[in-house]
């Protein structure tokens, strides 16, 4: 446990809630108290915005070299500090060790990322039908950035909704998960320590549902980048429409791998269960529904359902383990019943199904009906859904059949089927013959429909957090 009561961190400074009220963090393996935080209210959203918009004044002013050095040193930082960040991950959201140490190798990453992008801002010189006139364009930071960040990658979504935010001059608030909060605190330390100047960036902890509308709707947050569920994220949506901000939203995902009869079914294999079973299925990206052509469907499910039982369920710390605990109470009821719909509604339990401890084991079911909630819904757990299909084409209907987009892969050695698919399915990122789960700091990354609105990424980043303005000079009449 964590004993020292955790304060919000506005200014460059930690300081307590306004109300001074707390609430606390629970570790996923027995819901033990695992830190007491303050918890926030809309004066201490109204503070932190406040100091985020002072401190803008004089950071948009900063030097390329200036951020660049900041977000290299905390990417060096993160790397010396790599195990007290990963036993805060195991301890706080139930990371196995090795989904933690992705989480920091990808983060760091973020950062170096982000410190080259300080130096492509760049703007055009423009024709003009005036003589005598220069017609320039520049780009120009937007003020305060507001991020809204999940639960289950902390580390990666706080820095990715802050390193481009930073790289920009641009200053932020963060409102982390109340499930996730101490991880986020813990970057504003990495930030601080790196020489990034106080209230550029700022972190309130508490219940999204309370505060969440008031960071969202405050008139000096000129963008919001949030990452978590559909529902919230078109809650969201509507707010910034209402008030005229910018929005990049990264939601649900109910993504399909399809398995042709000419894969390779060992890689196939492989992709199934990562994308499926990676920290216990509590990732947007995961292979929650499987599409595996007739020939070969039998002997896939059965691999994989022996592949299923097998993975390990140990010492978070053992980097054998694969299977942590479920978050919550309240996704530990949802798992539960999707699956438990499933069943009475036909589904065949074919491995899984039980609890063992905060643990579900993992689940692979088949003969889902289209009436069950598992069927159409993301679960959010490590369960996924076996489907049999004739054809390329089946596999494209039934992928494209779903409101969620995020993301899909196909397993097949042919180039026709495969383009196919990757052109024609209705998703934000598609993979031949790679897992669904799968990232990098300078791709577009995101989804359609009920997936996400807008893309994350280096490149498109410059463009979402910052605006063109345009300049002329009169040297000549």
């Amino acid at each position: 446990m964590n004993s020292d009561p955790h304060l919000l961190w506005i200014g460059g400074q930690s300081v307590p809630a306004s109300s001074g009220e707390w609430f606390d963090d629970l570790n996923p393996i027995d819901d033990s108290l695992y830190a007491t935080l303050s918890k926030a209210n809309a004066q201490d959203v109204d503070s932190a915005v406040c100091a985020a918009q002072t401190a803008f004044e004089s950071y948009r002013n900063s030097l390329p070299s200036d951020r660049e050095g900041w977000l290299i040193r905390a990417a060096e930082l993160l790397i010396a500090q790599s195990d007290e960040f990963v036993a805060l991950l195991i301890d706080e959201v139930g990371s196995p060790i090795s989904k933690a140490r992705k989480e920091i190798s990808t983060s760091v990453g973020l950062l170096r990322a982000a410190a080259g992008a300080t130096r492509q801002l760049s703007g055009k010189t423009l024709p003009t039908n005036v003589p005598g006139r220069i017609s320039i364009s520049t780009r120009q930071p937007l003020g305060v950035i507001a991020g809204i960040t999940p639960f289950n990658v902390p580390l990666i979504k706080g820095i990715k909704h802050s390193a481009m935010p930073l790289a920009t001059g641009n200053t932020v608030v963060l409102l982390p998960s109340e499930l996730a909060p101490l991880t986020t605190l813990r970057i504003a330390k990495l930030f601080s320590d790196a020489g990034i100047p106080d209230g550029a960036f700022n972190v309130i902890t508490g219940n999204g549902y309370e505060i969440g509308d008031t960071l969202v709707s405050h008139p000096d947050v000129k963008l919001v980048g949030f990452t978590g569920s559909t529902t919230v994220g078109n809650r969201i949506h509507a707010l910034c429409g209402q008030h005229g901000k910018r929005v990049t939203l990264e939601m649900g995902g109910k993504n399909p791998l399809v398995v042709l009869k000419d894969a390779d079914l060992d890689k196939a294999l492989s992709a199934s269960v990562l994308g499926s079973f990676l920290y216990q299925g509590q990732i947007c990206m995961a292979s929650s529904r499987i599409y595996v052509e007739r020939p070969v469907y039998d002997t896939f499910v059965d691999r994989l359902c022996a592949a299923a039982s097998g993975l390990g369920r140990g010492d978070l710390r053992d980097p054998k383990t694969m299977i942590g605990p479920i978050i919550s109470s309240r996704q530990r009821n949802r798992i539960q019943q999707h699956v438990n719909d499933a069943v009475t509604k036909g589904a065949a339990l074919r491995v899984g199904g039980d609890w063992e401890g905060h643990r579900y084991q993992p689940t692979v079911l088949t003969d889902v009906s289209e009436d069950a909630t598992l069927f159409g819904e993301e679960t959010f757990g490590p369960v996924t859904a076996v489907y049999p299909i004739d054809s390329v084409h089946e596999a494209l209907r039934l992928a494209n059949a779903s409101p969620y987009g995020l993301c899909a892969s196909i397993f097949t050695s042919d180039l026709q089927s495969a383009m196919q698919f990757a052109q024609q399915v209705q998703a934000g990122m598609v993979h031949i013959n790679g897992a669904t789960i799968q990232e990098e700091p300078h791709v577009p990354f995101g989804g359609v429909g009920n997936s996400g609105f807008g893309l994350e990424s280096t490149d498109v980043d410059l463009a979402d957090l910052t605006q063109w303005k345009w300049i002329t000079v009169q040297y000549d009449e």
